[in-house]
């Protein structure tokens, strides 16, 4: 059994470095629990996934409406395929992602420890990393995901990762040079804010901080050095980058396109003009959405749903033809309670298609991507078909 790693950083503060998927992380939590007794049992989680684990990852018919409604669905779906990757480490281990995290809870909630919850809430870093990340990362990472199937026999097991701290130190910076931005957001500022919270914990108790492992260099150097954010850091760490005025204005630049040419033809009495543009937009608009939702197998009635609100929402940067589509798709294949308490466990990426949870959200986030990519190219279409 490989040894979980651990650092004594001071008395009455020791930092217990695990693998979220694995037994002998949990079997390492209960021990040092047990003989470290600690007053404070500081957990890498935040409070959406405490809530999450403790509650057995369940969803429900409220939450998935409201994830749709809200624009989350992307987020949703990254965050369920990310952590489909790690249960794929997990399944020989015989743990899911994050079993030592729950229970380093459960034993401190048995021992009446106070429990600490260290971790950035799991939507701002996902949020902070894709605002971060340029296009082609986004590209390069969501095809990574895509090729989920292909098996790397040479890629290290739990046990070596634990054991090796300087495979994982490369791993870590593998995924710096394969996405500086989400590498960024995902170690360094994690990193940091792990650091801050840890060090505004009362210095007068003994703490137990349970991470992961490949935080615990960084951790143990904010803390050394003195790096770590103060309060106000860690409020800034919290919140999203803020868009500039030309990042706010773009989409709303096809939109006034659009309409200026609409005026433009009335103004000009260009009746078959204007009967052109709105053929191209209108086609293209309804064509690509209905293509994305058709992709996500959606049914039948949220395929023509995405097709019809998309030439009129891509016009409205504050509506989106996914969201139509995937409220329809969820009026039309209602997912079962079964669905919705295993779409947060699905294993590959087919399973989205047959979950009929996790369909609803490839239905809203493909529709959404169609129509985008719709609203595009009716653009370039009515450009090159005006000589514009």
């Amino acid at each position: 059994m490989p040894e979980t790693p651990l650092v004594d950083f001071s008395p009455t503060l020791r930092i217990l470095g695990t693998a979220h998927v694995s037994t002998a992380s949990v079997d390492a939590v209960r021990e040092q629990i047990k003989t470290y007794q600690p007053d404070i049992v500081a957990v890498e989680l935040c409070g959406s996934r405490h809530q999450a684990l403790t509650s057995n990852r369940r969803l429900d018919k409220e939450g998935l409406l409201k994830v749709v409604k809200e624009g989350k669905a992307p987020l949703v779906l990254l965050q369920s395929l990310l952590a489909a990757e790690q249960r794929k480490m997990g399944l020989d281990e015989g743990q899911q992602p994050g079993a030592e995290l729950l229970v380093a809870v459960q034993e401190a909630e048995k021992a009446e420890l106070e429990v600490a919850l260290i971790d950035r809430d799991i939507q701002t870093t996902l949020r902070r990393a894709w605002k971060k990340m340029r296009f082609r990362e986004k590209v390069r990472i969501l095809w990574s995901l895509l090729g989920e199937d292909d098996e790397d026999d040479d890629a290290p097991g739990v046990g070596e990762l634990l054991e090796d701290q300087d495979l994982l130190t490369s791993l870590m910076e593998e995924l710096r040079t394969f996405s500086p931005g989400a590498g960024v957001v995902l170690i360094d500022e994690r990193d940091a804010f792990l650091a801050g919270k840890i060090a505004s914990l009362p210095s007068d108790k003994k703490i137990l901080a349970v991470v992961g492992a490949g935080h615990l260099k960084g951790i143990e150097k904010h803390l050394t050095d003195a790096t770590g954010p103060d309060e106000e850091g860690l409020q800034q760490l919290e919140h999203l980058p803020v868009a500039g005025r030309l990042a706010k204005s773009i989409p709303w630049m096809i939109p006034l396109f659009v309409m200026s040419l609409m005026v433009y033809f009335i103004a000009n009495g260009e009746g078959f003009s204007l009967l052109k543009m709105f053929t191209v937009w209108t086609a293209a608009n309804a064509v690509f959405a209905a293509l994305g939702c058709a992709l996500a197998r959606g049914h039948p009635l949220a395929i023509l749903t995405a097709a019809a609100a998309s030439p009129i929402t891509s016009l409205n940067p504050t509506l989106a033809a996914g969201w139509f589509a995937g409220y329809v798709q969820l009026k039309m294949r209602e997912p079962t309670a079964e669905d919705l308490q295993q779409f947060l466990k699905l294993e590959s990426l087919g399973s989205f298609w047959s979950n009929k949870a996790g369909r609803v959200l490839m239905v809203t986030s493909l529709s959404n991507v169609g129509s985008m990519a719709g609203a595009w190219f009716a653009a370039a279409g009515l450009l090159g078909s005006f000589g514009l």
